[in-house]
């Protein structure tokens, strides 16, 4: 079976550190996938709120998680302290995609790569929009 590899950013905007909750251990006694795409979740949104943004209102309009990948490094273990770093690339027409390397605070080792897939929706209008201007400009990116 082919691995997938996930290439990420040579450098990341955004950092922040989340704690493994004993509802993240799965029954292999580590940290779960689901728990995993629900810490970068975390990052996410962390990420939005540093910028002046939630995900229901960057510049009028939401967003809206299209695909995800996991490649996991190492294990994580309930009460380990995770460091997530966060970028954003690969912009097209409707959206981004936003780019996670988590780290094991203590010794430093990489426990997972991952990376979500967004557009950005008018709920209202029930319809995908183009990134908005001030998405860009908060992140640091010119309009093509």
């Amino acid at each position: 079976m082919a691995r997938i590899e996930l290439n990420l950013p040579k450098t990341f905007a955004f950092s922040t550190d989340v704690r493994v909750r004993i509802s993240d251990i799965n029954y292999g006694n580590h940290l779960g996938n689901d728990a995993l795409l629900s810490l970068v979740h975390e990052a996410r949104l962390q990420f939005l709120q540093s910028r002046g943004f939630s995900e229901l209102d960057i510049d009028g309009c939401g967003l809206i998680l299209t695909d995800a990948v996991i490649v996991y490094k190492s294990q994580g273990f309930h009460g380990d302290l995770l460091t997530i770093l966060a970028a954003v690339g690969d912009f097209n027409k409707y959206g981004c995609d936003f780019f996670y390397k988590v780290i094991r605070k203590n010794g430093g080792k990489e426990v997972a790569r991952a990376k979500t897939g967004i557009v950005f929706f008018d709920y209202n209008r029930q319809k995908m929009v183009p990134v908005p201007a001030a998405f860009f400009k908060a992140c640091g990116t010119q309009l093509a």
